[in-house]
Parts: structure tokens; sequence; C-alpha cells
């Protein structure tokens, strides 16, 4: 399939296929909120967003997605029987069942850290590719880190870079890897779960996973207001806002935040030699520039050899990621 028309960096990105090419799908899940649309010549069509389904049976999610693709053919007046492909850009980690992916996902699986994180199943997996393939002749599902990792790189803030990563400040931690020009996968499309890696002696949070005190329970968008809501703070945007106003204690919560993210970052950098890493996400995105020379600072001037000519720069993207990495799983 021919290539999309290359983003307008000016005016944001503009999705469309050449004319005379069939329509895909795209699918962005996340522990939030799933987000489908088809693209063809005429663009983004039909964008339709909801929360994530987690309630039910495990197939829930996955009768979600497929309800919305039609939807969203509907609002475009296409036909989901012409839908050539469908890309999933979806959280993780994965399993596979019989070649097909199920979710393994600490912010929709109940079952995996117990009640005591509140999530409303007792799901260890949520079924999501075999469904679709039952509905659609080609499918293609994967990290949404990784699946970001390749949109950036074919028309963002990676572009012509060899060795980098991108990385998702948002309800969880993401990240996708590039060493040597190579996308890593891994045994099951899960390389870059390090928002599942210990940097911090800190025991007192509870990840989706079952571990306790990793970066995604420490930091994670969902993570920082469960831990200090009882100083107030309805959400991880307020006590940026309040750190951003000055606020000390505020302050002292967003830089404990971002040692810890820093140190993830520093790993990252060191561990696999990057040139450069892009950054998005919401809790990153809106606050990008209070965030980023704080992040940065815990990598600038540590082992310089090594990052040394290392880069931390915004997602190319913008608020987009989500979109372009569906599609660059497709086109």
């Amino acid at each position: 399939m021919p290539a999309p028309t290359p983003p307008e960096t000016s005016s944001g990105p503009d999705i469309r296929l050449p004319a005379g090419a069939a329509p895909v799908a795209c699918v962005d899940v996340g522990g939030t909120k799933v987000a489908v649309s088809v693209v063809d010549q005429r663009g983004v069509q039909g964008r339709r967003v909801e929360p994530t389904a987690k309630e039910g049976a495990s197939d829930a999610l996955a009768q979600q997605v497929l309800r919305m693709i039609s939807a969203s053919c509907a609002v475009a007046q296409i036909r989901p029987g012409d839908v050539a492909a469908v890309g999933v850009a979806s959280c993780g980690p994965f399993v596979l069942n019989q070649g097909c992916v199920e979710l393994a996902t600490p912010n929709i699986c109940g079952g995996l850290a117990g009640a005591a994180r509140g999530l409303p199943n007792n799901w260890t997996t949520a079924v999501l590719e075999a469904p679709l393939r039952a509905a659609f002749a080609s499918v293609r599902v994967e990290n949404d880190g990784m699946a970001a990792l390749e949109a950036e790189r074919r028309w963002g803030a990676l572009q012509g870079v060899d060795h980098c990563a991108y990385v998702t400040w948002s309800t969880g931690i993401g990240v996708g890897l590039c060493v040597d020009g190579r996308v890593l996968r891994g045994k099951n499309g899960n390389a870059g779960h390090a928002g599942h890696m210990f940097v911090s002696d800190n025991n007192d949070a509870l990840c989706g996973c079952g571990n306790i005190g990793d970066v995604e329970a420490l930091v994670a968008g969902n993570a920082l207001p469960r831990r200090f809501s009882t100083l107030g703070y309805v959400d991880s945007a307020s006590i940026l806002i309040a750190a951003r106003a000055g606020d000390t204690g505020a302050v002292a919560i967003i830089d404990d935040a971002c040692r810890v993210m820093g140190r993830a970052l520093y790993n990252l950098v060191v561990t696999l030699d990057m040139q450069r890493i892009s950054l998005g996400g919401s809790v990153f995105w809106h606050h990008r520039d209070y965030l980023l020379p704080r992040l940065q600072a815990h990598i600038t001037g540590k082992l310089p050899a090594v990052t040394g000519t290392f880069v931390l720069v915004p997602a190319g993207l913008q608020e987009q990621v989500g979109d372009y990495a569906a599609l660059a799983l497709v086109v």
C-alpha cells in the first residue's frame, strides 16, 4: 500500500491515503480510552473515542473495538467489508493464545494485582486479536510504544535516527525501542516494558501488574493521584498545575517523579547507546516545557562518553501519535 501523505509540520499532521487506496482502520487501545478511525484518501474519518471497556466478559474490549470500527465506517460512509487492514496499537504486555494477542495489561485486567487496584473485573487477560481476525482479513496488533516508535521514525522526531526510543508518560509508561535501525519486539512483542523497571526503593505504590514500587506504580498518570489523593490532588494534572504555580509540596512530588522517570530514561540511554528519545503521552505533553528540562537533568553529565551526544525531544507527531501509531502498522 502506498505511504500516506507526509505530515505538515507547520499545521499538524495530515493523514491521507493516495487516491484509489483501500481504506484502513486505525485502533489505539489505552488503559483509559479506545480511539478508532478509518483512513482513506480524504484523511481521518469517523473518529470515535470511548472509555476502555473493563466490565463483563474477557472479550468485552474486542467487542468494543469491533463495534467502534463499524460505527466509524458508518460515519465515514465506508463499508466495513472494504477495509483492507486493521492496525491496532495497544498497551501491553501481551500474551499469545494460539498465535493471537491477548492483553495482560495492568490498567485493564483486574485479576493481575487483585481487588486492591479497584478494577471492575477479575480478568488475567483481555481477548483482543482473535475476534478481529474473525471479522477482517488483515489485522496487525502491536505494542503501542513500538507502534508509536515506528510512526515517529517515519513521520516524526526520530526520522533518520537508528538508535532511538519513543516513551509515553500517560495512564501508564510505554516504550518502543530501536537499535541499529531495527525495532525490538521480543519473544511475545513485549520488548520495551521499561515502565515495570525498579529504579527506586520506594514501596508504597501497587502497580496493576502486581509489582510494588516500579516506575509505573510511582509516576504513571493514574498512579500520582492514587498516591497523593489525601493531599487533595484528584489527578496528575492538578499536581503539575500546582507545581508550576510554585506550591512547594507539589514541586517536591513532581521533582521526585522526574527523578524516577529520569533514571528510567538514563538506564535506557546507557544500556542501548541511544541517540535520541522522543517523549509523548498526556502527562508529559501538556506540561512538556516544565518536565523536559527536569528529565534531561537526570541524564546530562552522567557517563558523558555515552550521554554526551544524546538528546531528549518532544514527540514530533504531538498529540496525534496514537493515530499515526496505528496507521504505521498497516501502511
